[in-house]
C-alpha cells in the first residue's frame, strides 16, 4: 500500500483539533471518516459519560481498543480521530503505528483550555477544567511520542493544520 493509500490517524489531546482536522482531510482526500467515539458510543449505545459513570473508565478503554482494531483492520483510505486518551493503552499505540501513519496534535494548555471550556461531554474534566487539562498534560506528556509526524496547533486554524498534514501525507 503506498503512503497516499494508507489511514491517516490523528492522536492529541482534547480540545487540539482532531474532530475538525479530520473532517477537513477526510473531505480532501475523499477517505472514509472515523471519529473512534463515536463510533463506540454507536455501538455501545451509551454517551462516554455514561459508559464513564455505569461502567467505569476501564470498560471504556477496552471498548476502545476493540474499536481501533476493528477500524484499522478494514483497510486504508480512512481518517480516524481518536479520542485523546485512546495512547493510553500501549496495544493501542502499536494498532495506531501500524495502521497507518500517525498524527500527533498537540496545543499549549491555554489554547485546549480555550477551546474545551464549557464542553459537558468530556468526563475527565468536569470540575475544574483549568487545573484537570494542566494534570492530564503533564500525565500524557510522552504518551504521544510514538506517532509518526507531530503538529502543534496553537495558533492555527483547522485549515492550517489540514495542509501542513496533506504536505506530510503526499510526500
Amino acid at each position: 500500500m503506498s503512503q497516499t493509500e494508507q489511514n491517516i490517524i490523528l492522536i492529541g489531546m482534547m480540545g487540539t483539533g482532531k474532530s475538525t482536522v479530520s473532517e477537513l482531510l477526510a473531505k480532501e482526500l475523499g477517505y472514509a471518516l472515523v471519529d473512534l467515539d463515536a463510533a463506540i458510543v454507536a455501538e455501545q449505545d451509551l454517551t462516554i459519560p455514561e459508559m464513564f459513570e455505569l461502567h467505569g473508565e476501564a470498560y471504556f478503554r477496552q471498548a476502545e481498543t476493540d474499536m481501533l482494531r476493528k477500524v484499522l483492520s478494514s483497510g486504508g483510505r480512512q481518517v480516524v480521530a481518536t479520542g485523546g486518551g485512546a495512547v493510553l493503552q500501549p496495544q493501542n499505540c502499536d494498532i495506531m503505528r501500524n495502521g497507518g501513519i500517525v498524527f500527533a496534535l498537540t496545543a499549549k494548555a491555554e489554547t485546549i483550555i480555550e477551546r474545551v471550556k464549557g464542553d459537558s461531554n468530556r468526563p475527565l474534566i468536569a470540575g475544574n477544567t483549568e487545573e484537570r487539562i494542566h494534570t492530564i498534560l503533564e500525565e500524557r506528556k510522552n504518551a504521544y511520542r510514538f506517532a509518526h509526524y507531530t503538529v502543534d496547533t496553537s495558533g492555527m486554524g483547522p485549515g492550517e493544520v489540514t495542509s501542513l498534514i496533506l504536505t506530510h501525507y503526499r510526500v
